[in-house]
């Protein structure tokens, strides 16, 4: 009976320890998994701005184009606007002569 219930304490003993062992290398795992995401997040910080500069660049060149193409559209506007207010300008002089010389007509 004593050899058993020795027995019995040495297996608790060493399922205690691999218990032990166990919740150590747990804990050594989660270390190692939260310095490896800490590490992560301060190369992604440290690279944020080589990240967002190519998005800047091209949101700018986009920007560029985008005001280029209006400012072409409103000189093309304007061109046409002047065009017609000199035909308008013309047309309102021949009718002004038309009534000056004329005013029966």
């Amino acid at each position: 009976m004593d050899d058993t219930l020795a027995r019995l304490l040495e297996a608790e003993a060493r399922a205690q320890a691999i218990l032990d062992a166990a919740a150590a290398e747990r804990q050594r795992i989660l270390d190692t998994a939260q310095a490896q995401i800490h590490d992560a997040e301060t190369r992604f910080a440290a690279n944020r701005a080589s990240l967002r500069e190519p998005i800047l660049r091209d949101a700018e060149a986009r920007a560029a184009q985008a005001i280029a193409e209006l400012t072409r559209k409103h000189a093309e506007r304007q061109r046409h606007l002047r065009a017609l207010a000199d035909r308008h300008e013309a047309a309102a002089v021949e009718a002004v002569l038309g009534v000056l010389l004329d005013p029966a007509a």
